[in-house]
């Protein structure tokens, strides 16, 4: 627990000159001690300064001698505020991002309030949520919700879609979508997905192989993901076939990078059903 503190920055006033990967260095030695002494379970003592005369302290936390190893920098201090508390308090996780977006062309939630209704659009952001909810016409879609940081991005991905998107929905925590704005009135406003990309994917595509790479990416035709053909559909009474995309886990189970993050405090839980 003492750990997890120091990552978030809750402990950082123990920290020596604020680099809690010292911190983090000094609770494990703190640790070993203690439990070597027999200190009680559970306890880690960081106690304040005590005066070489006896008297009383002033309240000062008491911070260890700095050992000078390399603080974490900022992505890692993200990382552990999304692992941790499921929320990113320092900034934004899509920040990083705002330059590679708009060399894209994208839009923002923001100014996608300005969109045309039948305009063609690109957004992104990460998942806050996505739902399958059955409809009276028996047909699949998916609702998904991006956020940039700047608000909130509603989406809908129509049966006709999913072979090229929903792998991508699902599986993927920082999407890029193209589709179409639908105005349903003033306030109403929902992007018709017809393509999805895995945004970590296309963010280390341009790291690698520059703007255009991504560009070439963009325009190929959106590909078949894997096909809802034999072996896909499963009979569960007589009569009565599951969808061959219900056994796609709920959105926000795996992040794009490597290590897999917590959901979002604000996420869904989600239904793949």
């Amino acid at each position: 627990v003492a750990e997890r503190l120091a990552q978030v920055g809750a402990l950082d006033a123990f920290a020596p000159g604020g680099n809690r990967r010292d911190l983090l260095l000094h609770i494990a030695e703190l640790h070993r001690a203690q439990r070597a002494a027999g200190a009680r379970e559970g306890q880690l003592a960081l106690g304040e300064s005590a005066p070489a005369d006896g008297g009383a302290t002033d309240g000062t936390p008491h911070q260890a001698e700095p050992v000078h190893l390399p603080d974490l920098d900022s992505n890692e201090r993200l990382g552990a505020e999304l692992d941790v508390l499921g929320m990113d308090t320092s900034r934004h996780l899509m920040a990083d991002h705002v330059a590679f977006l708009r060399e894209l062309g994208a839009h923002s939630a923001r100014t996608l309030r300005s969109a045309r209704h039948g305009e063609t659009v690109l957004i992104a952001g990460a998942k806050a949520a996505t739902q399958t909810p059955p409809l009276a016409s028996g047909k699949r879609v998916i609702f998904t919700t991006l956020d940039d940081g700047t608000g909130l991005s509603d989406l809908a991905f129509f049966e006709d879609s999913h072979a090229a998107c929903a792998h991508t929905v699902f599986h993927s925590w920082l999407l890029l979508v193209r589709g179409v704005v639908q105005r349903r009135g003033p306030r109403s406003l929902t992007v018709v997905g017809s393509a999805a990309w895995n945004l970590a994917e296309l963010v280390e595509l341009r790291r690698e192989g520059g703007l255009e790479a991504v560009t070439a990416r963009l325009g190929e035709a959106p590909g078949s993901e894997p096909a809802a053909g034999p072996g896909r559909t499963i009979e569960v009474a007589p009569g009565y076939e599951m969808h061959p995309w219900a056994d796609l886990r709920p959105a926000g189970e795996t992040a794009s990078s490597a290590k897999a993050l917590r959901k979002m405090w604000h996420s869904s839980t989600g239904s793949a059903g």
